[in-house]
């Protein structure tokens, strides 16, 4: 079994940062990562989301972007070149494609992390893994019976493929605009329904508004709730994406269906509109599985979080969690992570001294 003072899952923007400041305090840290190579999620984006479209990537702390990045590239490829420069630029080793299969509590101070290459023993764990390996697709009556195509948008990959059909968009965050601004004009028809009347916001979203919005989803997390997205706080800016959807007619918000039938939607008033496909813009869930071993669920289903410390056991830091899923609290998270893991194991050396 290989042992190590901390062990950061995933490498993320997330993940990334936790190991930038635990390193700068000193702590031996190994990294693994469940993808091929750089760029976490990045990678699995969808060829048509441009960086020209996306809200913002974040600089990761110590390694400044390109000052003059290239609109027109895919997101997918950009952010996955910047996160593997900066994990050369610091001199990062990490291990992947590595899968953990559980974290548990071990004898001693330590826990146990079981992986795809070896066992692990390490005196904390910092735990980004993200969402975007659990996509969440809601259920509603009908749905098995849709002749069309469903797909989540974790599988969408541009709007070609929709091209001449009749498309109903069901989700009310950045996703869903991203998917309705690039149907506009080439599938014959779209629809867009939300369970809530969509929030749109004018004014500068700036670092306070940032820091707010942070704020209220950490109280959720706080209390052991479910985290909810930041977009939910935040509402909806004034994004390229959002104003070419707006530009193109396509923001004509309709409430949520009652039922799928084998050739459409169907509404509680007996409205029935007819589609071809249907894309599930509707989130996603924390991806932690592996932690189940340590029992950490509160009775309101979800995992309570003081900051980045998981209440029930001290040694585990969630980031990319709750309010640092977002790139809004990445950076902040993977600082926060790295002093609590460094007050926690310096308490625990003075304790044993």
């Amino acid at each position: 079994m290989d042992i190590t003072d901390v062990m950061v899952i995933g490498a993320g923007q997330a993940g990334l940062s936790s190991a930038y400041f635990l390193r700068r305090f000193g702590l031996d840290t190994v990294v693994l990562d469940a993808e091929e190579g750089p760029g976490g999620a990045w990678r699995h984006r969808s060829p048509s989301l441009t960086m020209d479209k996306i809200h913002s990537i974040f600089d990761l702390p110590g390694v400044r972007q390109e000052d003059h990045q290239d609109g027109a590239a895919p997101a997918r490829e950009a952010v996955p070149a910047y996160y593997g420069a900066y994990e050369r630029a610091i001199g990062l080793d990490v291990l992947r494609p590595v899968r953990v299969a559980a974290v548990e509590r071990g004898p001693g101070e330590r826990l146990l992390v079981s992986t795809s290459r070896g066992d692990w023993s390490a005196r904390a764990v910092v735990n980004a893994t993200g969402t975007w390996t659990r996509p969440h697709w809601p259920y509603y009556p009908g749905g098995a019976g849709f002749l069309g195509r469903q797909i989540h948008y974790a599988a969408y990959r541009g709007p070609a493929e929709f091209a001449g059909q009749r498309v109903a968009v069901v989700g009310g965050g950045a996703s869903a605009m991203h998917v309705l601004s690039e149907l506009a004009g080439v599938a014959s028809g779209t629809l867009w329904t939300t369970r809530r009347e969509p929030v749109w916001r004018d004014d500068e979203f700036g670092e306070v508004e940032r820091r707010d919005a942070v704020a209220l989803v950490e109280q959720r997390v706080r209390q052991g709730l479910p985290p909810q997205s930041v977009v939910s706080v935040t509402g909806l800016g004034s994004t390229p994406v959002i104003r070419a959807a707006r530009e193109k007619g396509v923001l004509n918000r309709l409430p949520m269906f009652s039922r799928i039938t084998p050739d459409g939607l169907t509404w509680p008033d007996g409205r029935h509109e007819r589609v071809d496909a249907i894309v599930w813009a509707t989130g996603f869930r924390s991806a932690l599985d592996h932690l189940a071993p340590l029992k950490l669920r509160e009775p309101g289903g979800g995992i309570k979080v003081d900051g980045t410390q998981a209440v029930r056991e001290p040694r585990l830091q969630l980031v990319g969690y709750g309010p640092s899923a977002s790139t809004i609290g990445a950076n902040r998270a993977g600082r926060a992570a790295a002093l609590n893991v460094r007050r926690l194991l310096a308490d625990r050396t003075l304790l044993s001294a």
